[in-house]
């Protein structure tokens, strides 16, 4: 029969905390914040997030469009074909836009559209319906200002340029690869 040292306690309390390590990760996984969740795991691993978008976008351009009195296929030529259309409210369109996407902040917007027979009788718009640039431009990130970019080169970029090579004018008007004569495709009378 073989006896083993008793180990010494610094390694028994290693030991201890290996085995304890992974309860307490688990106990305190779920003490994180939404704001701190949304980051990623512990902020240095961040989960690709797809953009949601539902509906139809209505523009303050679209909308103005929209006259009462036009047809159903009017209306649906102009703001697209509705989102909600209830079999039990047969005059009723709802157009509803929601879109969320990461760095920006959530939209939503409702339009409602009441019919009386094949005519429009009333439609319900937000106040704040955006235009067809500021729709654009809640479309873009919230994350930095855009950089610009410029498209000519300054005076000291253009002096660093190398001096564009002089071509013979001859060698320019002759022409490149094999000249080849082909007969004519009618027939001489």
């Amino acid at each position: 029969m073989i006896s083993r040292a008793p180990a010494p306690p610094l390694a028994r309390a290693a030991r201890a905390a290996l085995c304890l390590l992974p309860a307490a990760l688990l106990l305190t996984a779920g003490c994180a914040t939404r704001e701190q969740s949304s980051d990623g795991f512990l902020g240095l691993i961040t989960p690709y997030r797809i953009d949601i978008v539902q509906g139809t976008a209505v523009t303050k351009e679209q909308a103005a469009l929209v006259k009462l009195g036009m047809t159903r296929s009017q209306v649906r030529d102009l703001l697209g074909s509705p989102m909600l259309t209830d079999m039990f409210h047969n005059d009723r369109w709802d157009y509803v836009f929601t879109i969320r996407r990461p760095g920006t902040a959530a939209q939503r917007r409702s339009i409602v559209a009441h019919f009386e027979g094949d005519s429009l009788k009333q439609i319900d718009l937000p106040e704040a319906l955006p235009s067809e640039n500021e729709f654009v431009a809640a479309l873009v990130p919230l994350r930095g200002a855009p950089t610009t970019r410029s498209l000519e080169l300054s005076e000291e970029q253009r002096k660093g340029l190398p001096a564009p090579k002089k071509v013979d004018a001859a060698a320019a008007a002759a022409p490149l690869g094999a000249v080849r004569s082909y007969p004519p495709l009618e027939r001489p009378q």
